[in-house]
C-alpha cells in the first residue's frame, strides 16, 4: 500500500481539514469466533478499538467529522440484544466531539429493520433513503451511497427491492445457499446474498450530485460499505453493480477517492481513470491490544490516510 512520501510534512503544509475513519466494528457481547474462512473475530474487543478511535479523534483539533463505514454490530449478536448493542455503539460514537456520518452495512440489516437503523444512526434521511451527501468545505463534497438499496436483506420479502435482488441472485448464483460462491468464477462471485446494489433512483440521484459538483468545481469523495473496484477487494465483497456505478462516476472528473469497508483485510488500488479506491481494514479482526482506525488529512491535491496499527497509511495523490 502507498505510504507517505514525507512531502507534505517536509513542505509544512496544513490540511484543509481532517476526518476520522473506522469500519466493521461488528460488536456483539459474545465470545470470540471465526469467519467462514477461519479468520479470528474479536466481537467484544472491537468495542474497545472504537473507544480508542474516539479518544484519538478527540485529541485532534482539525477533525471536522468522522465516518463509520458500516456493520457496527455483528450478525451473531443475539436478536433480543440487537437494539441495545446498536445503541451502545452509537452512544460511543457520539462521545466524539464532532459529527459522525454513518452508513448501513449487511450486518446492521441482519439485526434491525432499515427504518430503525436510519433513526438510531440519525441518518439525514428523506423518504426512508439511507444515501446522502454533505460538504464539509466549499472545495469538497462527500457522497454516502447505500450499497443495500437493492438487497435480499433489510426489506420485507415482498418489497420490490427485495424481489429485484432475489431475481438477480437466482439468475447469477446457481447455489441453493445464496451466500455461497461455490462454482462461480471470477467477478461473478460477487453475486452473494450478503452484498447488494445501488438502485435506479439512487443512481439518478448520484448523477445529479456529480453533475452539480462538477459545475461547482468540487472534488468528491465517495463512501460506500461495499467496495467499488476489483483491484482493491475480493470479488466476493464487491457491489453487485459496481461496474454501472463506476461507469457513472467515470463520466465526471470530480470524484477523486472512493472509500469502503466490508472486505475486512483492506485493500488499495488506482483505477483506469486515476480514482483511488481504499478499502478499510476491519476493527472486528483486531486481536486484543491492536487497532484498526485512522484519520484522513485533506489537501487540495491529495488525501493522506494516517492509519493506526493494522490500518495501513495511504497517500492518494490526484492525477488531475
Amino acid at each position: 500500500m502507498a505510504s507517505a512520501s514525507g512531502y507534505i510534512r517536509a513542505q509544512g503544509k496544513q490540511p484543509l481539514f481532517s476526518f476520522g475513519v473506522i469500519s466493521d466494528v461488528q460488536y456483539a457481547d459474545i465470545p470470540d469466533g471465526r469467519s467462514f474462512l477461519g479468520v479470528p473475530r474479536y466481537y467484544r474487543h472491537s468495542f474497545l478499538v472504537l473507544q480508542r478511535a474516539v479518544k484519538q479523534w478527540n485529541n485532534h483539533s482539525k477533525h471536522k467529522f468522522s465516518v463509520n463505514f458500516g456493520d457496527i454490530v455483528d450478525g451473531f449478536c443475539p436478536k433480543e440484544q440487537s437494539q441495545t448493542a446498536v445503541e451502545k455503539v452509537v452512544k460511543e460514537f457520539e462521545n466524539f466531539n464532532s459529527p459522525i456520518h454513518h452508513m448501513i452495512g449487511n450486518h446492521c440489516l441482519y439485526n434491525l429493520p432499515r427504518s430503525d437503523l436510519i433513526r438510531l444512526l440519525k441518518m439525514p434521511s428523506c423518504h426512508g433513503r439511507s444515501y446522502y451527501d454533505f460538504s464539509p468545505s466549499p472545495e469538497y463534497r462527500f457522497v454516502v451511497l447505500d450499497g443495500f438499496d437493492i438487497s435480499a436483506i433489510g426489506w420485507s420479502s415482498d418489497h420490490p427491492n427485495s424481489l429485484e435482488a432475489m431475481k438477480l441472485l437466482e439468475d447469477k448464483n446457481p447455489n441453493i445457499d445464496k451466500n455461497s460462491p461455490n462454482g462461480m468464477v471470477g467477478l461473478e462471485r460477487r453475486f452473494l446474498m450478503f452484498n447488494g446494489a445501488v438502485g435506479k433512483e439512487q443512481m439518478e440521484w448520484l448523477i445529479g450530485v456529480l453533475r452539480d459538483s462538477t459545475m461547482s468545481e468540487q472534488k468528491v469523495v465517495v463512501c460506500c460499505h461495499l467496495p467499488l473496484d476489483p483491484g482493491a477487494a475480493s470479488p466476493e465483497a464487491l457491489l453487485w453493480n459496481y461496474d454501472e456505478v463506476m461507469a457513472v462516476i467515470h463520466r465526471y472528473n470530480c470524484v477523486k477517492v472512493c472509500f469502503s469497508g466490508h472486505d475486512h483485510k483492506g485493500g488499495y488500488s488506482v483505477d483506469s481513470h486515476g480514482i483511488h479506491h481504499r478499502v478499510l481494514e476491519a476493527a472486528l479482526e483486531c486481536p486484543p491490544g491492536s487497532d484498526a482506525f485512522g484519520h484522513v488529512d485533506v489537501y487540495h491535491d491529495r488525501l493522506y490516510l494516517s492509519g493506526t496499527d493494522r490500518m495501513a497509511s495511504t497517500e492518494m495523490i490526484f492525477s488531475s
